[in-house]
């Protein structure tokens, strides 16, 4: 007898055309979004703003 979880799967593949579905692994992620957000932060000034938070972290810290 299938168990649920068995049931589960073959019935998210049926309805999603016998794709896979599931989570990306967490490194092919962030592939995905790393270049996109670096690309919006110089185009909105976003470096900047990083830049002078992580100095205020850093002379929170005393260093």
């Amino acid at each position: 007898m299938a168990s649920m979880a068995d049931t589960v799967t073959r019935t998210a593949r049926a309805v999603h055309g016998g794709r896979r579905t599931g989570t990306r692994h967490p490194l092919v992620a962030a592939a995905m979004v790393l270049p996109l957000a670096a690309l919006l932060a110089y185009a909105f000034g976003g470096v900047d703003a990083v830049v002078t938070q992580a100095s205020s972290v850093a002379g929170l810290m005393g260093r």
